[in-house]
């Protein structure tokens, strides 16, 4: 097989990451996801706990007033990371087949050549469930969270995918996983890889 790379994006909960590792082990290939944070922090000089902040900075600046949004400067060190970060994500796919988790990375690479886009989603429901019998939360946490972090997604892909307007707009795939499994679901986007055309 061809090079390739395999963007996963995800709502909350779904069990995307998940999905990536399953189909990490299976493919053989490398997973990327904290390790970009690591890598991040490595080119910038920053610690690994400040670039995983400001990450997250990036993400919760949904939740600012739109004034205090518009106070912000043009350039801070949230651009800063996102570059570093997609230099990273470049890196990796032109360097080897990988699997790749998130950050705007189906965006990123959607003229790479040998590139599978797949957003992973669930019912409100089955992800509340996985919130609070998976990742041990309290319901009432698990229900903040998911509206939070959903929300604080869109925000981020809004700020640096502009001309995108919807995850279908650089999406080839998308899969519920509370309908086939974590197994089932790697399986699937497995096959798919199989008869990925190269974009032209």
């Amino acid at each position: 097989m061809e090079q390739f790379v395999i963007t996963i994006s995800r709502e909350f909960a779904s069990l995307g990451r998940t999905v990536a590792q399953n189909l990490s082990e299976k493919l053989g290939v490398e997973f990327w996801d904290r390790d970009i944070i690591e890598a991040a922090a490595k080119r910038t000089g920053h610690s690994v706990s400040l670039v995983s902040d400001e990450e997250e900075t990036a993400k919760s600046s949904f939740f600012l007033r739109k004034k205090d949004r518009m106070s912000l400067t043009t350039y801070n060190i949230n651009d800063e990371i996102f570059e570093t970060e997609k230099n990273i994500i470049l890196d990796a796919a032109r360097k080897s087949s990988c699997i790749i988790v998130g950050r705007c990375s189906d965006y990123i690479l959607r003229d790479f050549p040998h590139h599978l886009s797949v957003y992973i989603y669930a019912p409100y429901e089955e992800r509340l469930k996985n919130c609070v019998e998976t990742l041990m939360m309290e319901e009432k946490t698990a229900r903040r969270m998911i509206r939070e972090v959903d929300m604080a997604r869109t925000y981020y892909q809004r700020k640096y995918c502009p001309d995108i307007r919807s995850v279908r707009d650089c999406c080839d795939l998308m899969i519920d996983s509370s309908r086939f499994g974590v197994e089932g679901t790697a399986e699937l986007i497995a096959q798919a890889l199989k008869v990925l055309p190269e974009k032209k």
